[in-house]
């Protein structure tokens, strides 16, 4: 039998907000507008409070450089939305507004990267374009090795994550798509793995790249697993991201392990900006 939204006005505002409380937050507002019943309900914070995280406690008091004045669970939920530094400032926490679903990153900090503590290697400094204090810029080495790492409880359950890396490709950029790297998630019993190319931004010194080392990019090819050979995509926020892989979140508690490497190509590269890993929902 369908209940009409005349109907529906007749029940006490707490029922319309328990039900509200079933639904998602983009649900919630859209309904806010149906009726003065519905708009009260839809503001409560009966509603509010489950779609916000269980852990936004904890979160909240994580925050770095970042006072939250709210007067309703609503007005939290909304300042969550937006990026929030934690974990003294080497990570990112956020909300995807339609869904209350969690998104992290993680900053280069948080990560193990291989031999960014020798500055033969890698160098550790601040650009302006980072939402982190510090980034990682590889100078010159012949191994490319990634690796984070995130506990799946901090995630929303039953939910299908991706994991990108982020980076940048400096002009000076070489010697990063003569052989392409091998990146790999791990959670559980699940594992996927593919392989990915770190593209140039100058076309013209990978076309050269392309005519002098076509051979020998053939032969190491082989070496590594094979893969669908991704390309990085350009962000809305100016960076590049390289897919890390996919996986499923479920209700256990398990450690997420993400990674990209590059080790058997015994090739010299440099150039690459690595800024963190972010772990987000998919569609």
């Amino acid at each position: 039998m369908e209940v009409s939204v005349s109907g529906m006005n007749v029940l006490p505002e707490s029922c319309v907000a328990v039900i509200l409380s079933l639904t998602s937050p983009s649900d919630a507002c859209k309904s806010s507008s149906v009726s003065t019943v519905f708009g009260s309900a839809a503001d409560s914070d009966l509603v509010w409070d489950k779609f916000l995280p269980s852990d936004y406690h904890e979160i909240v008091s994580k925050a770095c450089n970042t006072t939250f004045l709210f007067a309703s669970k609503k007005q939290l939920y909304h300042l969550l939305c937006n990026p929030v530094l934690i974990a003294d400032g080497k990570m990112s926490f956020q909300l995807d507004r339609p869904s209350g679903r969690k998104s992290y990153i993680l900053s280069a900090r948080q990560l193990s990267i291989s031999s960014s503590n020798d500055p033969m290697f890698w160098t550790w400094k601040s650009i302006p374009e980072s939402r982190f204090s510090e980034v990682a810029e590889l100078i010159s080495s012949s191994r490319l090795e990634i690796n984070g790492n995130i506990r799946s409880k901090k995630l929303s359950p039953n939910t299908k994550y991706g994991a990108y890396l982020l980076l940048k490709i400096t002009e000076r950029a070489y010697g990063l798509d003569l052989i392409p790297s091998e990146t790999s998630i791990e959670i559980g019993n699940q594992s996927f793995k593919n392989t990915a190319y770190l593209r140039c931004q100058d076309d013209k010194k990978q076309r050269l790249e392309n005519l002098f080392y076509s051979n020998r990019k053939q032969m190491m090819k082989s070496r590594v697993v094979k893969g669908d050979d991704r390309v990085m995509s350009r962000r809305e926020d100016g960076w590049m991201e390289m897919e890390l892989g996919e996986f499923f979140n479920g209700e256990s508690d398990e450690e997420v392990k993400m990674s990209l490497m590059e080790i058997k190509g015994h090739q010299l590269k440099g150039g690459v900006i690595v800024e963190g890993i972010e772990i987000r929902p998919k569609a």
